[in-house]
Formats: C-alpha cells, sequence, structure tokens
C-alpha cells in the first residue's frame, strides 16, 4: 500500500487565504486584457505584422497552458506557498523587461517568461484556497476570486487605453509593481506550506511530454495552411497518446488520467471549461482590433467599451458562485453557457456599419453567461475530488482554461494566416479582417452549442 502523506494545516486564516486567491485571480487576468487594448500600439512601435501580433497574446498563453501541470505538480512535492511566491517573483522580473524589449521577438520571449510564472500562480492559490474552505462555503469563496479575475478583465482595457496614451511599456511596469506588492503580501501574512506529496517523485518525462506536446499543438495552427502543419498537429496527437500511455503507467503521474475516467462531473466539467474558454478568449482581440481599427475609437474609448463584459462578470460570478452551493452546478453552467452561445451569434453579424447598441448588448449577454459559467464550473471540479487531489483538480481547471486560451487564439492565428497574411494591419486589409472576425464569431458559437450538452450531461454534484 502506498504511504499517503497527512496534508499539514497552516496556522493561516480563511480570510487571509482568500486575500492572497483574489489578488493573484486579479493579477493575470489584468495583464491579458490591458495588454490586448495596447495592441495596436504596440504593432505601430515595433513594426509588427497581424500574425507576429498575434503570438505577442498567444505566447503568454501557450507558455502557461503548456507549464501548467508540471508545475502545478511540483507545487505538491515542493510546496504550493513556495512555488507561488516564485511565480510572483518571475512575473515580476518579465514584467519589467516586456517593458524594455527592443523588438518583437524579444517581447515574445519575456512573454513566454510571463506565462511560465502565471502557471506557478495558476497551479498554486486554487488548491490552497479549496484546502482550507469546507464544501459548504467553497462556492461563495470561488465567487468572489473568479470575480477578482473579472475585475482584472474590467480595469484592464480601462487602465491599459489610459497608460498606452502615455506608453504601452507602463502596463508591464504596473504589472511589475502589483506582483511585487502581492509577494509582500504573501510573504508577510501567508503562514504556513501546503505540500501533500513531499514523499513522491516529480515525473520529468511525463512532464516533458505534456509540453512538448501543447507547444506543437499550437504552434501547428500558427503554420497552417502550411503541408507541414498537419504534420506537426499529427506529431502533437502521437505525443499526447505517448503522454497518456505512459502517465497510466506511472505510481506518481503529473496527471491523474483516472479522474477523467471514472468521475463522470469531473471529466465533462472540464470539457465544459475547455470549450468555454476555447470560444470566448479571443472576443476581447478580435472586438480590441475592431473598434480600433474598423470603428476608429481610441484606446481608452475602446477600453470603456470592452469594460461591459467583465463588469457583468464582476456582478453575477459571486451570486452564481453561492447558489451553486446549494442548485446542482450543471444547471447554472448550461445557462450561462446557452447565454454565451447567444451573444457570440449575435457577434457574427459585426461590421464596419454595425451600430455599437449591437456591440453593447452581446458584450452585456456574455458576461452575464460567462458569470453564471464559469463559478458553479470551478465549484463541481474542486468538489468533486478528494482532498488529496485538490492540486490535480486545480492543475487540470488551470490547464483547461489556458489551453481554451491558447486554442482559441490559435485559431484566429490560423485564420489570419488564411485570409490576411503576414502585413500590417492597413485599411486595405480591414474587409479581410472583418471576414476573419465574422468567421472566427461562427466557429466560437458553433463551439459553445456542443458545450451546453457537455455542462448538461456532467451528472449531479449535490447528493441529498
Amino acid at each position: 500500500m502506498n504511504k499517503v502523506t497527512r496534508v499539514h494545516e497552516p496556522p493561516t486564516s480563511k480570510t487571509v487565504v482568500l486575500i492572497v486567491a483574489i489578488l493573484s485571480s486579479f493579477l493575470t487576468p489584468f495583464l491579458a486584457s490591458s495588454v490586448n487594448i495596447a495592441l495596436p500600439s504596440i504593432a505601430d512601435h515595433l513594426s509588427l505584422n497581424a500574425v507576429s501580433l498575434n503570438w505577442v497574446a498567444t505566447s503568454y498563453t501557450l507558455a502557461a497552458a503548456a507549464f501548467l501541470v508540471p508545475l502545478g505538480r511540483l507545487a505538491d512535492i515542493w510546496g504550493r506557498k513556495k512555488i507561488f511566491q516564485i511565480g510572483m517573483v518571475l512575473n515580476a522580473i518579465a514584467s519589467i523587461l516586456c517593458g524594455v524589449a527592443p523588438t518583437g521577438e524579444w517581447l515574445i520571449v519575456f512573454r513566454v517568461l510571463q506565462g511560465i510564472g502565471s502557471a506557478m500562480i495558476f497551479g498554486t492559490s486554487m488548491a490552497i484556497l479549496t484546502s482550507v474552505y469546507p464544501q459548504q462555503e467553497r462556492g461563495r469563496a470561488l465567487g468572489f476570486t473568479v470575480a477578482a479575475v473579472y475585475v482584472g478583465l474590467s480595469v484592464g482595457p480601462l487602465i491599459g487605453g489610459l497608460l498606452t496614451q502615455y506608453s504601452w511599456q507602463s502596463i508591464f511596469y504596473l504589472n511589475g509593481v502589483i506582483a511585487v506588492v502581492t509577494t509582500i503580501i504573501v510573504f508577510l501574512m501567508l503562514k504556513g506550506e501546503w505540500a501533500g506529496a513531499r514523499e513522491e517523485t516529480f515525473d520529468f518525462t511525463g512532464s516533458t511530454l505534456f509540453i512538448i506536446a501543447m507547444v506543437v499543438l499550437v504552434y501547428a495552427f500558427s503554420v497552417f495552411p502550411n503541408s507541414w502543419g498537419f504534420g506537426l498537429l499529427a506529431l502533437s496527437l502521437v505525443t499526447f497518446t505517448v503522454f497518456a500511455v505512459w502517465e497510466a503507467r506511472q505510481k506518481f503521474p503529473v496527471l491523474q488520467i483516472d479522474l477523467f475516467r471514472t468521475n463522470k462531473v469531473f471529466a465533462f466539467s472540464n470539457l465544459a471549461a475547455l470549450i468555454n474558454y476555447s470560444s470566448t478568449t479571443g472576443v476581447s482581440f478580435l472586438l480590441s482590433l475592431y473598434l480600433q481599427k474598423i470603428k476608429d475609437f481610441k484606446p481608452e474609448i475602446a477600453g470603456l467599451i470592452l469594460i461591459i463584459q467583465p463588469v457583468m462578470m464582476v456582478i453575477c460570478s459571486p451570486i452564481a458562485g453561492n447558489l451553486s452551493d446549494k442548485v446542482e452546478p450543471r444547471i447554472l453552467s448550461s445557462i450561462g453557457m446557452t447565454l454565451t452561445t447567444i451573444a457570440l451569434a449575435m457577434m457574427i453579424f459585426l461590421g464596419s456599419e454595425s451600430s455599437l447598441i449591437l456591440v453593447f448588448a452581446s458584450l452585456f449577454i456574455l458576461g452575464v453567461g460567462f458569470g453564471f459559467f464559469s463559478s458553479p464550473n470551478s465549484n463541481a471540479i474542486m468538489s468533486s475530488v478528494e482532498r488529496k487531489y485538490y492540486g490535480v483538480a486545480s492543475g487540470a481547471m488551470g490547464t483547461m482554461r489556458l489551453t481554451g486560451q491558447a486554442l482559441s487564439m490559435a485559431l484566429i492565428l490560423l485564420l489570419f494566416s488564411l485570409f490576411i497574411g503576414e502585413v500590417e494591419l492597413s485599411p486595405a486589409y480591414y474587409p479581410a479582417f472583418l471576414k476573419t472576425m465574422q468567421i472566427s464569431f461562427a466557429i466560437f458559437t458553433a463551439l459553445c452549442l456542443i458545450g451546453i450538452f457537455a455542462s448538461i450531461v456532467r451528472g449531479r454534484l449535490h447528493q441529498e
């Protein structure tokens, strides 16, 4: 029989853990949303074409998705607080480097470092929070952390737009300051350590296979429609298969594959999350370009418009999270996914002459839908596993989110390559951009329709 390490409960209050989780949940979406609004300015300053500009956003998400599972597992062995602090420090350093990047290529490299630091944060904060909150209070706590994500998304475009008027580099500097402040608070207030697998070994081979498979998968999309893109896609699928076979044979795997086979709520909740993030992440990127290029709004005005979606998320997320402690999460999440599908379908009709009312209405419905999906779905994932698997569940949930984000941006990257090419987004290419945007929203809508069914069939979480 395997020796089980008892999890040590540190003498830290639930309130302190919640504060740290809220701060960390705010940081990374704030960075992503503020950078999105600055992308046109970054492109002008560094002379980036449409494909390279997409990589500024995609490289961060790809690195975070590729490293989240291995680093989350490493946190279970070495200590989650320790990995969390390292991630914050790395995020701060990478942010400063992004601000001084001399070329687009260096900016992409530093964005990769930011992504790795964020993976350390993603893979630890939610597991720590779940460890200290009992199930009957967990949905409420998760609702606040998810709301913090949306606060970051809300103020990101607004602050990003204002800072871009001064310099886009200041966005990265501000993120670095926030990371430093959060690190100090963690050092002073978060006592103890969480490490439920100190006596287990780290699966270097499995981790390497997972990272390679993720990187090759997203890069394959970036080189389509070239023939060797299909070869890279096949290589990625083969690598994922080898990874799954390897993990099934390991005593201490980096990812518990069995949870996906034997736990219906866990498996379908993660699938629903993957589909939801794959369908929604690219919205702010596309609308940021649409509002500034097609509608000719200044960055700060575009930021004010985009803030509609995350504001509704902030309002709805705690409500939905609290309800999910009493009502089946699959019901709330399915309602949220349905509203998200309706909003994406409305965006298909955006064109050069479209009224802003259509943009406002779409973002409003999308915000409500996402708010009612995310908190209950997170509660379902974290509450569907035993305590010893909290780290695994947190890592899996974060992986679905980041993989979905990476795939969403990769899809846009593919469509940009097909319909626009490696050129600067000048007025001559605006019709091609509009076509690309409409096709993207049509694909996102179809994905969300599938996600509704994945959300419904997950099964019950609360037992009578």
